[in-house]
C-alpha cells in the first residue's frame, strides 16, 4: 500500500476563527493542534503541512480547572548562568494572554521544522477583534 501524497498546489486551506471566551485551555488546544497538522482531513499525511489557518479571538477570557491558575508554572532562561525564570499561569495571562494558548498548542505540534510551519498557521488576539476578515474565517466550535 502507497501513501497518498497530495501535490502543494491541491491543498485545500480553509480559515476558522475560535471564540476563547469560556473554553478550557488543554481542550481548546488539542482541538487547534489536530486542524493545525491537518488530522481532520482525508489528504493527512505526516511528513507534510496540510492543515487549515486558526485565529483565536477572546484569550485573556480562557479557563483554567482546580489551582491551574496559581501551581502551573511557565518556565524560561535567560541564557546567563542560573537564570532560570518562572511566571504563575495568572501572572502569564495578565502579561501575554496570546503565549498562554500558543504555548499549549505548541506542545502539541511535532518539534521540529514542520511544527514550527504549523505554528505560524495560529492567529492568537486578546481581544475580540481580528484583522483576517478578508480571509472570511468560518466560526469553528470547539
Amino acid at each position: 500500500m502507497k501513501t497518498l501524497y497530495t501535490p502543494v498546489k491541491d491543498i485545500d486551506r480553509r480559515w476558522y476563527v475560535v471564540d476563547a471566551d469560556g473554553k478550557v485551555l488543554g481542550r481548546m488546544a488539542t482541538e487547534i493542534a489536530s486542524r493545525l497538522r491537518g488530522k481532520h482531513k482525508p489528504t493527512f499525511c505526516n511528513f507534510q503541512d496540510n492543515g487549515d489557518f486558526i485565529v483565536v479571538i477572546n484569550a485573556e477570557k480562557i479557563r483554567l480547572t482546580g489551582n491551574k491558575w496559581d501551581e502551573k508554572k511557565y518556565y524560561h532562561h535567560t541564557g546567563y548562568m542560573g537564570g532560570i525564570k518562572e511566571i504563575a499561569a495568572k501572572d502569564l495571562l495578565a502579561k501575554k494572554p496570546e503565549e498562554l494558548i500558543r504555548k499549549a498548542v505548541k506542545g502539541m505540534l511535532p518539534k521540529n521544522r514542520l511544527g514550527r510551519r504549523q505554528l505560524k498557521k495560529l492567529k492568537i488576539y486578546a481581544g475580540g477583534e481580528h484583522p483576517h476578515a478578508a480571509q472570511q474565517p468560518e466560526p469553528l466550535d470547539v
